[in-house]
C-alpha cells in the first residue's frame, strides 16, 4: 500500500487492456470530482489517428515515447484520474513518474474475462494473430510483477466498476490523508 512519505495529488489506474480502467476512471472522477485523462484517447487526438494506426505507421517503440511524454506532462497537473494504457508501466521511467505525485491502482483481470471483454474489438494491435487467449495470458504472465508494484491491487473479475470506483477512492483518501501536506 501507499507511503505516507508520498504526496497524492493524481490517481493513476494500471493494468491490462480490458480491465476496465477507464470504465473505473468515469465512476472515480464523479466521486473524487477529479478529470478523468485516458492516456491512449489524449493521444489519439494529438495524432488525429487511433492507437492501432499509430503501432502500425510508426510502431510500438514511437507510441511508448508519446506515453512517456503525456506521463510527464500529466505530472505538473493535479485532481487528475489518470487511466493509462495498459503497456504504459512496462517502462520504469513511467512507473517512477506516475508514482511521483499519483496514488497507483492497478485493476486485475483474468485472461478469461479480459479476452471476454475485448475479443470482438478489432482495435487492440497486441490481439492480432492465431490465439488472443494465449497471448493474453503470456502478456499477463510477463507484466505480472510490474503490475503488482502498484500501491494497490483491485481484482475486478467479481466486482463492478461502481464498486471498484468507491473502493479505489476510499483507498485514495486514506492514502491522502495519510500523506505529508503538499
Amino acid at each position: 500500500m501507499a507511503t505516507p512519505s508520498r504526496q497524492y495529488h493524481n490517481l493513476a489506474l494500471t493494468g491490462f487492456m480490458g480491465a476496465g480502467k477507464t470504465t473505473v476512471g468515469y465512476f472515480l472522477a464523479e466521486i473524487l470530482q477529479f478529470e478523468l485523462i485516458d492516456t491512449d484517447k489524449v493521444i489519439e487526438e494529438q495524432q488525429g489517428r487511433r492507437v492501432s494506426e499509430i503501432f502500425a505507421e510508426q510502431g510500438e517503440p514511437a507510441f511508448r515515447a508519446m506515453e512517456s511524454k503525456l506521463v510527464v506532462d500529466l505530472g505538473h497537473r493535479r485532481d487528475l484520474i489518470i487511466a493509462t494504457g495498459g503497456g504504459l508501466v512496462l517502462d520504469p521511467t513511467n512507473r517512477a513518474n506516475l508514482r511521483d505525485t499519483s496514488l497507483v491502482a492497478c485493476l486485475w483481470a483474468s485472461a478469461e474475462t479480459i479476452f471476454e471483454r475485448v475479443r470482438h474489438q478489432t482495435h487492440r494491435p497486441l490481439l492480432r494473430g492465431p490465439d488472443p487467449l494465449g497471448r493474453i495470458r503470456h502478456l499477463l504472465e510477463s507484466r505480472s510483477p510490474i503490475y503488482r508494484e502498484a500501491d494497490l491491487l483491485v481484482g475486478v473479475d467479481f466486482r463492478n466498476p461502481p464498486d471498484t470506483a468507491r473502493y479505489i477512492a476510499e483507498a485514495f483518501l486514506n492514502a491522502r490523508k495519510a500523506s505529508p501536506p503538499g
